[in-house]
């Protein structure tokens, strides 16, 4: 099988390309006109083949598309890239007779999230529209709840100096957590499997607030608690005072962007229902494992690019 994958010198895509390696895939990495030389010092570890192409040219994507299986995109961005990027290649594999398409949705589910409730996630509906109404071609997304990666500091649900968990609204609301690497190992057994449903639902581990207090004492045998500044409609205003003083004009994760995430994540609405990891032999990562690494060292606090 010939997988065609862009994105692939970011985090996820990278890491996808190494386990598609060692699944044993042809894969061919497509990356932008002027990129090949940094994108060859990125995935020098990896097999695979790489060529350029110019994002904003159907031609070319059609052109870089050709002889492939499946195309896997694990771009990230705006909706330049998340829309219009998206719209094109997903056209550009159909014009080359591919079957199968992977979007980069890796997300919570976005579908149950209103519109302007949260803009990253608001975009990947906008483009599940788009490709539901593209012919020929079978669409497969990836759900994966919040990166577990991001809990060593990047979003704020565990305070560490103060040994707080953040909390707006229900203390109990389940949240999906699924590592980076995880993700990639579960993409890439996905992206070989000809019959893949419309969407795939996983996750490392489902905790509340009050489940990462009681993780993170017995981790760290200190006492954490709940801190609780309000409910989810004062936070949803604190977002509106964020984003009016704070805009972040063009910024892919601004600091009301990652608010509108929590708010998300905390109102339930994207919580998944039923989860679909025993498809594939990954054996995922829990919070308390993945928290007990970083904790003691052995995994750096994870670095937010965008």
């Amino acid at each position: 099988m010939s997988v065609i994958v862009f994105g692939a010198t970011g985090d996820l895509g990278s890491r996808v390309v190494k386990h598609l390696n060692a699944l044993g895939a042809n894969v061919r990495c497509i990356v932008r006109t002027g990129s090949v030389s940094r994108a060859k010092e990125l995935l020098d570890s990896t097999q695979c083949e790489i060529l350029e192409a110019d994002y904003e040219s159907l031609s070319s994507l059609e052109k870089a598309c050709h002889g492939g299986s499946v195309v896997l995109s694990t771009v990230s961005g705006l909706e330049p890239v998340v829309i219009d990027f998206q719209t094109r290649l997903i056209q550009a594999s159909v014009n080359s007779g591919i079957k199968r398409f992977i979007p980069a949705d890796f997300a919570v589910d976005y579908r149950q999230i209103a519109k302007g409730e949260n803009r990253n996630l608001n975009l990947l509906e906008q483009f599940r529209k788009i490709a539901d109404n593209t012919k020929d071609i079978q669409v497969t997304s990836i759900l994966n709840g919040a990166f577990m990666d991001m809990l060593t500091g990047v979003a704020p649900f565990i305070l560490y100096p103060i040994n707080r968990i953040l909390c707006w609204g229900d203390r109990d609301i389940k949240m999906d957590w699924t590592t980076i690497d995880d993700t990639a190992l579960y993409t890439a057994h996905a992206v070989l499997d000809h019959s893949t449903p419309r969407y795939l639902y996983i996750a490392g581990d489902e905790l509340s607030a009050n489940d990462l207090v009681k993780t993170m004492n017995e981790l760290t045998n200190k006492k954490y608690r709940i801190l609780q500044p309000g409910n989810l409609s004062l936070f949803k205003g604190l977002i509106r005072v964020t984003k009016f003083f704070s805009p972040g004009a063009g910024k892919k994760y601004p600091a009301w962007q990652g608010m509108q995430y929590m708010h998300s994540m905390y109102s339930g609405k994207c919580k998944f229902e039923y989860l679909d990891n025993q498809r594939y032999p990954v054996n995922f990562k829990t919070v308390k494992a993945y928290l007990k690494e970083f904790l003691e060292g052995g995994i750096s606090k994870y670095q937010l690019k965008g």
